[in-house]
């Protein structure tokens, strides 16, 4: 029995059956509700439950809590109707439009850039584009079924290579690049998805906070930033146990020097002797706050390890006055491994 479900306050409406998931569905009838990683891990997709029943799907905790759902939240990439819906979120209306495709694509150059890091380029079919947006991901699909999820690192401007930053995690996708795969090998994914990239219609001023991989999607988005001349000040905090997991830093570091407006803030939470570092020390979100109490004015970009993400959207708008709507965040969240971004 299909079910109606009515997005406010747009009252947008679709229909859905019992086992497709809310977000699912929304996506299919063209509707671009917020969302990352799709299995219920990183809570991009939370919204307000307004009327109706549903069975909630399983998910982790931190990414809705026993008391979000007493308060009438759910996360659309899990929820499963069992009434006809109203719900309370933003639309996304930037990626409407852009097709989600699947391609083949070689490994043009593979660079290992820190001992668990690797920066792997694609190329598309000669004469072929992929549309997206700075901050999206792709998914690589495996010949097992199994997909891996990777944000691309270039910015839409710069698309003759799609370029990933692939950290090895040991899993199965993880040893494949690092032990077997070599330039002119052919992968297939599919994409562009998700919901985290620059929104141009603010002119607020930027922090972007990334850890470890999660530099990939921010750099992006710097760099589309840069492109279209956006005047908006910018400042990068990027956070690693130790300096090797910045394994861009000068690339950070020269933007910093050519760019007015844009500042670099590394932070190092277990430096070893061997790093002499000098610098920031500690939680990377924490530096945030101690820099800038008040985060009532700015709009915060947000990629990397789920629990720095969350910790840094609780304790900006709570400690630090943010406006939840302006933390955008995309969380690195496996559904089973641990290789996915």
């Amino acid at each position: 029995m299909p079910f109606t479900v009515t997005i406010r306050p747009s009252g947008h409406q679709f229909t859905l059956d019992a086992e497709d998931t809310v977000l699912a569905a929304a996506l299919r009838e063209g509707y671009a509700l917020p969302y990352g990683c799709r299995n219920g891990a990183c809570g991009s997709c939370k919204g307000r439950l307004l009327e109706g029943t549903v069975d909630y799907g399983r998910h982790q905790s931190s990414a809705l809590s026993e008391q979000e759902r007493t308060d009438g939240l759910a996360l659309f990439c899990c929820a499963r109707a069992r009434s006809d819906l109203t719900i309370e979120c933003r639309e996304v209306n930037a990626v409407k439009g852009i097709e989600i495709r699947k391609m083949p694509c070689r490994v043009q150059k593979m660079d290992q850039v820190a001992a668990d890091v690797m920066v792997v380029r694609l190329r598309l079919p000669q004469n072929e584009r992929l549309q997206y947006l700075a901050g999206q991901y792709l998914d690589i699909q495996m010949r097992d079924g199994q997909r891996r999820s990777f944000s691309m690192a270039n910015a839409p401007h710069d698309d003759e290579l799609l370029e990933l930053h692939i950290r090895n995690y040991g899993g199965v996708f993880s040893r494949l690049v690092f032990q077997q795969m070599k330039e002119r090998d052919i992968l297939r994914f599919e994409g562009p998805f998700g919901t985290f990239f620059l929104h141009e219609d603010s002119q607020k001023p930027i922090v972007l906070l990334a850890s470890g991989t999660g530099f990939a999607p921010i750099k992006a988005i710097i760099e589309h930033a840069f492109h279209i001349g956006s005047t908006r000040s910018m400042t990068l905090y990027w956070g690693g146990r130790t300096r090797t997991d910045l394994y861009l830093n000068a690339l950070a570091e020269e933007w910093q020097r050519g760019r007015p407006g844009f500042k670099y803030v590394p932070v190092l939470s277990e430096p070893t002797p061997e790093d002499e570092w000098g610098g920031r020390t500690g939680f990377v979100h924490r530096a945030v706050m101690d820099d800038l109490p008040d985060l009532s004015e700015f709009q915060v970009y947000a990629c990397g390890n789920p629990l720095m993400v969350e910790a840094a959207r609780s304790d900006f708008c709570s400690a630090s006055a943010l406006p939840p709507d302006e933390f955008l965040s995309d969380a690195f969240t496996p559904a089973s491994a641990p290789d996915a971004n």
